[in-house]
């Protein structure tokens, strides 16, 4: 694959919590070609290293990124102005595959909810998504899931909004109604979603964070460990072979 660097227009920017921001990038060419579950990886003006973000939403010829502020590279990509021009690489990495046949589960949490919007639009109507929050103040994207015509279900960690729990309990009393079940999050969750999937014989999908530098697998920063069938062990990199992954590779 042949990785290009475009300029693309900065249309819209929205504050969606204190840290989380909400940007909506013109570029056609890009828009066609990107999948549910990849990234870009954005240049930030006076930093050398590009900054990867997952692929939120695409609607036509506009690409929608949800990112949180964790460093001064995001913090500057934060206060860009709308009408600015962003260079950014995408669609970058391997996203989900959505059969159309099958009820799936789509499960993020935290920051990880973003990438599950254009995965569970895809899909279309008959999934599912599960989506969890620290508290109240963190929820995101609520009214955009539920266009999407999914069944949504929201947790938070103390209760304050939805039900009070995490991802992996209202993810129980449903997992024997999916027939595959894809996530994004922590990686605790994803731990713990990989083993309920495993043990009910369920077909998952995870897609892991790294930090990342290159994005295109040739730095071989974000290296992750993977069981290979024979019960070897191998690295691939989260950046080029993933971010996705079937859940049973993963050597957690």
């Amino acid at each position: 694959m042949k990785y290009d660097a475009q300029d693309c227009l900065l249309v819209e920017k929205k504050r969606l919590t204190q840290t989380i921001f909400d940007l909506r990038l013109k570029n056609a060419d890009l828009a066609e070609i990107t999948k549910p579950g990849q990234f870009a990886h954005l240049l930030v003006p006076g930093k050398t290293l590009r900054r990867p973000i997952s692929i939120c939403d695409v609607n036509d010829d506009i690409i929608r990124l949800v990112f949180e502020v964790r460093g001064e590279g995001t913090r500057i990509l934060s206060e860009t102005e709308e009408g600015s021009v962003i260079n950014m690489i995408c669609p970058l990495g391997r996203g989900f595959e959505i059969p159309k046949d099958k009820k799936i589960i789509f499960i993020g949490g935290g920051i990880g909810v973003p990438p599950m919007l254009y995965s569970a639009k895809t899909a279309g109507e008959g999934c599912t998504v599960i989506n969890g929050f620290r508290d109240k103040s963190a929820v995101i994207l609520t009214d955009d899931f539920k266009i999407t015509g999914c069944r949504l279900i929201e947790t938070t960690d103390n209760g304050s909004y939805g039900i009070h729990g995490f991802v992996t309990d209202p993810l129980k009393e449903i997992i024997d109604d999916a027939d595959m079940i894809c996530a994004c999050g922590p990686t605790p969750m994803l731990k713990n979603i990989a083993a309920m999937a495993k043990q009910h014989g369920k077909e998952c999908y995870v897609s892991l964070e790294q930090r990342m530098a290159c994005g295109v697998g040739a730095c071989l920063g974000c290296a992750v460990g993977i069981n290979r069938e024979d019960g070897s062990f191998t690295y691939k990199h989260v950046c080029k072979d993933g971010p996705v992954f079937n859940a049973e590779e993963v050597a957690w």
